[in-house]
């Protein structure tokens, strides 16, 4: 029998959700096949089997929280060895000495309690219990002496499904993110929870609105310097590298050079102090079926083209199979969203907090330009530069800005 416990996916992870069971009791499992799958306050990630086996045992259900180290699963060879109870309550498997002992009611192990008195119940029953991760000593026994029965057990599956679909209590704090709105249902309607995802996007996103004063400025490139050299190298960078050449490192590259420059961009706001970074770490925005996430990828400075262009693939192809790793999202300094990539022309995207800038991609796309004296058709972006207006100014924020549209409207960088 191997226990399975909630993963401590980065240092600052402190517990999980289980958003999937991808296997069911009963089912066989191979080493590292994807198990289940948790939501944690930093990303998704599948969880695999540590051992193959038959999974005979869940503790926690979908939709769950627990802390770190809990017990949430048990898989065995699939015999039903002489364990024929659920344990008490989703346990910690800690290394830590446990707590010296109270004089509290006697715990239960397996059925049976610190006075060896067991629980009377049926085989089916104690199934039952089993395949639902009840705790048989919470059953409250109808039958005679006590005995528990499957009545029971289905009032107890009963009164928990009701609990578990009751509006969990909104903080104080969360108002201003979660404010009921019951002028909302009207007509035909259906209602679903906010996913684990979507309720910390919402979170993340109401937090930065109410604490950055957000100013905005936009400024037109000509891309057709970096359009052409793209053409030109495209083939025969899939062929060298077996990946294909984007615009997202040109934009990498151009904003690391610019930060350089104007390191005042590249800081964040702590209470009352500034942080300066001297790292240059660029979160790319990603967009997933169920919301969106901003993997980093750290030193953009030190990389070259090729070199950012397999990280951005392998960073939006993980985040997007749900295998990035806690430590992928944090430590950001500054970040880019390119909501070109869907057609958009024009936004003003929301600062990623605890960072101070982020700068929005427009579509490439082909427009009428004056040229000199002359009017041309040239490859034009709006990009945007989105900043909080406690530590960046505006004029900081434009040369920022003209910087980046120089590297990009005079590219010279070699790409092969």
């Amino acid at each position: 029998m191997s226990d399975v416990v909630m993963p401590q996916m980065g240092e600052s992870i402190v517990e999980g959700t289980i958003t999937k069971w991808m296997k069911q009791i009963g089912d066989e499992v191979e080493r590292d096949e994807p198990l289940f799958e948790i939501s944690t306050d930093k990303v998704d990630s599948e969880v695999p089997a540590p051992v193959a086996g038959v999974l005979q045992e869940i503790f926690v259900q979908e939709g769950e929280t627990v802390e770190i180290n809990t017990l949430v699963a048990r898989i065995g060879d699939g015999s039903d060895g002489s364990e024929d109870e659920a344990p008490a309550a989703p346990s910690r498997v800690d290394s830590v000495a446990p707590a010296p002992k109270t004089q509290a009611a006697p715990a239960v192990v397996n059925g049976k309690s610190d006075g060896d008195k067991r629980i009377r119940s049926s085989p089916l029953v104690r199934r039952l219990a089993k395949e639902h991760g009840i705790d048989l000593s919470q059953v409250t026994g109808t039958g005679q002496g006590g005995r528990v029965s499957k009545k029971d057990i289905e009032v107890y599956l009963k009164a928990r499904e009701s609990a578990a679909e009751a509006p969990a209590p909104v903080s104080e704090e969360a108002l201003g993110t979660f404010r009921p709105a019951p002028a909302a249902r009207f007509g035909s309607y259906t209602v679903e929870p906010l996913s684990t995802m979507r309720r910390k996007i919402a979170e993340h996103m109401s937090l930065t609105m109410r604490l950055a004063p957000h100013v905005a400025t936009v400024h037109q490139i000509d891309c057709s310097v970096i359009v052409k050299a793209r053409d030109e190298a495209k083939h025969k960078f899939l062929e060298q590298n077996g990946t294909k050449l984007t615009f997202m490192p040109f934009f990498l590259r151009a904003s690391a050079a610019a930060l350089k420059e104007y390191s005042a961009i590249n800081v964040s706001l702590d209470g009352d102090q500034v942080i300066r970074h001297k790292d240059i770490n660029i979160g790319m925005a990603v967009a997933l079926t169920a919301g969106l996430i901003v993997p980093v990828i750290p030193a953009v400075d030190e990389k070259s083209i090729l070199g950012l262009q397999k990280i951005v693939n392998d960073l939006a192809n993980r985040a997007r199979n749900k295998q990035l790793k806690p430590d992928e999202v944090t430590q950001g300094t500054i970040s880019i969203t390119n909501y070109g990539s869907y057609g958009s022309l024009f936004a003003t995207p929301a600062i990623n907090q605890p960072q101070s800038a982020i700068l929005g991609l427009g579509a490439i796309h082909k427009a009428p330009v004056v040229v000199g004296d002359a009017i041309g058709i040239r490859s034009i972006c709006y990009a945007t530069l989105s900043f909080d207006h406690r530590v960046i100014d505006g004029a900081v924020a434009d040369q920022f800005m003209t910087h980046l549209k120089g590297v990009i409207e005079n590219w010279t960088e070699p790409i092969l």
